[in-house]
């Protein structure tokens, strides 16, 4: 998860800020976004935007989730085992110890969580430079959240397009 492009507020003599943030949910199968958030942009909106996305998948069965070194936190961890999603998030060492044990890191679909996992950045390539997400156009979270599903929806159209045409 990850911004999606900004809606910039600035006027004469002032500085540019970031005012919304984008995130999104993203299965490691395919590569296909499974869900998108638009936030505003706190500096903080990363994990519970997180959790507001896994809340969405009630009912898909055990799942897990690959994320940054920032989703290390013993309350997120907590949160997601509370939910059923087993956290494959990137340990956090620095000065402090993780939330991740070696259980974790040891099992091999940890190792291919982290290296899937980059691809996300392929979604908000796309969306920023194909879906013109590198500025915002709309006034408003909820114009722009309706605009970040749609483009969410294009890029999994042409994904899909793409695993159709793809031999195997």
């Amino acid at each position: 998860m990850d911004r999606i492009g900004a809606k910039l507020s600035e006027g004469p003599g002032k500085e540019a800020k970031l005012c919304f943030a984008g995130h999104v949910l993203m299965e490691n199968r395919n590569g296909l976004a499974a869900g998108v958030l638009l936030a505003e942009a706190t500096g903080r909106a990363e994990r519970p935007a997180a959790v507001e996305l896994l809340s969405r998948l009630r009912g898909v069965g055990r799942i897990t989730l690959g994320g940054d070194k920032n989703y290390d936190t013993r309350a997120f961890v907590f949160q997601c085992r509370e939910m059923k999603v087993t956290p494959h998030v990137a340990q956090n060492n620095e000065n402090r110890s993780s939330a991740i044990d070696a259980r974790k890191t040891g099992h091999p679909g940890y190792a291919i969580s982290q290296r899937v996992g980059k691809r996300v950045e392929a979604i908000f390539g796309w969306t920023k430079t194909v879906g013109g997400g590198r500025k915002l156009r709309y006034i408003g979270v909820a114009r722009n959240q309706m605009w970040a599903d749609l483009t969410v929806a294009a890029y999994n159209l042409v994904q899909m397009a793409k695993l159709a045409l793809t031999p195997g």
